[in-house]
């Protein structure tokens, strides 16, 4: 049976004693394998069925769902407030870009104004975040491929970042820290010492990180001229983020349509020319620079800004100040409404798109005038970016398929949702 016929047949999983069948006169034979859903290569819970020639890979077909939580349909049961904390468990390596994608949205359908120091500080944490979860990408990438002083390298810094969220928000990874309207509360006390001493080592790390493997010849031969792909079909396949870029194509929201003031942020597209494997690292490696560089702007903004509100003002999407809730009892009772009924939106919808570290992350949202959504959608990058890689894997070796599935770095957890 081939890849083909078990696409055809929406990915029902073969009995074994359908997995091969006699090759046809003048026909080469194929297998059928099953790689995954329990493989450490796959990045979670995918499976992959691969037909193959020998060890040339013929066809490859992705099985996904292993990872279905309902978030989309939970987020319908939960007022607008109470559901940003189901948006970390999407992507949960970069939760910060979840929550900034749906609250944008649910911004636009309130007409909501966001404080220039909320503004300014979403920008930095959600570069932080990028910078992290390319480090997951950059240490699990090389380990697939038998680096593996690259994958603890890359974990050090890491944890200095997650350090900065845990003193931000008390949580390393699922931290719900953007809040419609603004933050959860204020950037605490010690939280410009420590961006700032991360920035400072940071471009040194990845000048190591490079020099490991940027022109080591193991790596160059494992990544070179593999799973090239061109622009064209890049973006026929819907294909958006470092992978697309790869490709030759300057597409990146916060240049093309910008959000939280991007467009006064000065920083480079990074961009590369064949696609491959070895593009994709290249210009990954260079948006960390350029992160490191936004975080610079963005931390010397809140320097200049200095203290401020952190929420809008408005009282029938914010809460009141705590200060308030201790002295007055209509503050209570405000209070009290507002976290248990929830303010409710105008009918209508709105799409709210950001650039995550993994490509184009949208979020879609219809409103009824209830304080619950009536519909929720992620438009999510991995799930989109999943379906090029057997595009790419056609005639490569089955060992290619390892970095190939690590170059587009999907989350599971975002594909299946």
């Amino acid at each position: 049976m081939t890849v083909a016929e078990i696409r055809a047949r929406n990915l029902s999983i073969p009995a074994p004693s359908q997995i091969t069948r006699p090759a046809l006169a003048g026909e080469k034979e194929t297998m059928v394998l099953n790689m995954g859903p329990h493989h450490p290569s796959t990045h979670g819970v995918l499976r992959l069925v691969v037909e193959l020639d020998g060890e040339t890979v013929v066809d490859v077909a992705p099985d996904i769902g292993f990872l279905h939580t309902g978030i989309e349909k939970t987020m319908e049961s939960k007022t607008y407030q109470k559901a940003v904390v189901l948006t970390d468990r999407t992507d949960y390596l970069a939760p910060l870009s979840n929550n900034l994608s749906y609250v944008l949205a649910v911004e636009k359908l309130l007409g909501c104004e966001v404080p220039e120091r909320a503004t300014v500080a979403r920008v930095l944490l959600v570069e932080l975040q990028r910078i992290a979860s390319h480090l997951v990408w950059l240490g699990t990438h090389a380990l697939d491929l038998a680096a593996m002083s690259v994958f603890l390298y890359g974990f050090r810094e890491r944890e200095q970042i997650l350090d900065i969220f845990e003193l931000v928000s008390g949580a390393r990874m699922m931290t719900s820290y953007f809040r419609v309207g603004g933050l959860a509360y204020d950037l605490p006390a010690g939280f410009d010492a420590a961006v700032e001493a991360f920035l400072q080592i940071m471009p040194g790390r990845i000048d190591e990180y490079e020099a490991l493997l940027t022109d080591n010849p193991l790596w160059i031969e494992r990544t070179q001229g593999i799973g090239a792909i061109d622009s064209e079909a890049a973006i026929a396949l819907g294909l958006t983020g470092p992978g697309l870029r790869a490709t030759g194509v300057a597409w990146d929201l916060r240049k093309t349509m910008p959000y939280c003031g991007y467009e006064t942020y000065s920083f480079a597209i990074p961009t590369a020319t064949h696609g491959d494997i070895y593009d994709r690292y290249l210009v990954r490696m260079a948006e960390m620079r350029e992160s490191v560089s936004i975080c610079r702007q963005a931390l010397q903004r809140l320097r200049d800004i200095g203290p401020g509100p952190y929420m809008t003002s408005d009282r029938k999407i914010a809460p009141p100040p705590k200060s308030e809730i201790t002295q007055s009892m209509e503050a209570l009772i405000h209070h009290f409404k507002l976290w248990t009924e929830g303010f409710k939106p105008p009918r209508g919808d709105a799409l709210a798109a950001v650039e995550s570290p993994r490509g184009e992350l949208a979020t879609y949202i219809v409103s009824d005038g209830s304080a619950k959504p009536y519909r929720v959608h992620f438009r999510a990058p991995s799930f989109v970016n999943l379906q090029s890689l057997p595009h790419m894997a056609r005639g490569h070796l089955v060992a290619d398929l390892v970095a190939l599935i690590a170059s587009l770095d999907p989350v599971l957890g975002e594909v299946d949702r």
